[in-house]
């Protein structure tokens, strides 16, 4: 079978297309036929060794795949093959194997994928629709003005749709360029904000009566963590949750003591159970099925344009969800 995968740390570049064995199912697994692929921001920098954890190498990324169940191993129920399933391969201890066009995995482990929904749509619910879902839980937006970050993003588009769902009083959407913010005002955002912009936190103020947002989520980091402080409200809450950008200085937070605002960590894996994962990606396959939710895809590359796919999220010239087709 082909996979992509890297063998020194480096530029896009140092992806590379390689033959390796089709994978056999163990008893109790499953061997899904790849239809899917996400690419994920954080494997660019597990790429260029720059993610909290440096990985062994050769290693072929990717986390998350939707496809069909080719065979099944000993003990698996042989009605399964031909099956429409996604893999949540981040959240069952698979930090790795994606980028390929065959994947053996344990048979509880997959998600049913309705069949009105495309495969490149239950990618774009893995990590970025958990990611949304438990962003909103963390922080309800019911009756709120709220604040999002890379707006038309995977994560973002998702995140903004939801929070209307439930019950955000008003959402204000921050992306980079008129595109994207007319992205995200078709998804359902009440202003647009392009952070490129100087002293972009200003308008939000301005729109909110000099008051600011009541809830920042910020999946960015760096430079806008600062900005979404500088727009939230008094007793407001920042919802962080850009691993390794986190910039405020003790002088900042001190700051928000003083204005009684809060600041919350945002971290998926740890708030994932079993028995959530496929209840929640459930009612994410539904909601997108039905029209409800509007999934947005970034782009389509093949597997060996997985250099490509990786410049198109570092130069944050993609909205929605960047996908593989092998």
């Amino acid at each position: 079978m082909k996979a992509v995968q890297f063998s020194r740390f480096g530029e896009p570049e140092v992806l590379e297309t390689v033959e390796r064995p089709t994978p056999q199912p163990r008893p109790g697994e499953v061997l899904v036929r790849v239809r899917a692929a996400g690419v994920n921001y954080f494997e660019t920098l597990m790429r260029r060794n720059l993610y909290a954890v440096t990985p062994e190498l050769p290693m072929v990324p990717g986390v998350e795949v939707a496809g069909e169940i080719e065979a099944v191993g000993e003990g698996v129920d042989p009605v399964l093959s031909g099956s429409r399933v996604a893999v949540p391969m981040f959240a069952i201890g698979r930090p790795n194997g994606g980028y390929a066009e065959y994947l053996a995995v344990e048979a509880a482990s997959v998600v049913p994928v309705p069949e009105d929904l495309s495969f490149e749509d239950a990618v774009a619910l893995l990590v970025p629709g958990l990611t949304a879902l438990h962003l909103v839980r963390r922080s309800p937006p019911r009756g709120r003005t709220v604040l999002v970050t890379a707006a038309a993003g995977g994560v973002g588009s998702l995140l903004l749709q939801l929070a209307w769902r439930a019950g955000a009083e008003r959402v204000i959407a921050v992306a980079g360029g008129a595109g994207k913010l007319d992205v995200a005002r078709s998804l359902g955002a009440d202003l647009g904000i392009d952070y490129r912009e100087p002293g972009w936190a200003a308008q939000v103020r301005d729109a909110t009566d000099g008051r600011g947002a009541d809830i920042a989520y910020d999946t960015v980091g760096g430079v806008i963590t600062k900005a979404c402080l500088d727009a939230l409200a008094p007793a407001g809450e920042l919802l962080f949750g850009a691993l390794g950008r986190f910039d405020l200085t003790a002088a900042e937070l001190e700051g928000m003591l003083f204005r009684n605002q809060s600041l919350k960590g945002f971290a998926l894996l740890p708030l994932l159970t079993p028995e959530s994962l496929r209840a929640d990606l459930a009612e994410l396959f539904a909601l997108a099925a039905t029209g409800a939710l509007r999934v947005i895809q970034g782009g389509r590359y093949r597997l060996d344009q997985a250099a490509e796919a990786h410049r198109a999220l570092e130069d944050r010239g993609s909205t929605g969800k960047v996908v593989l087709i092998p």
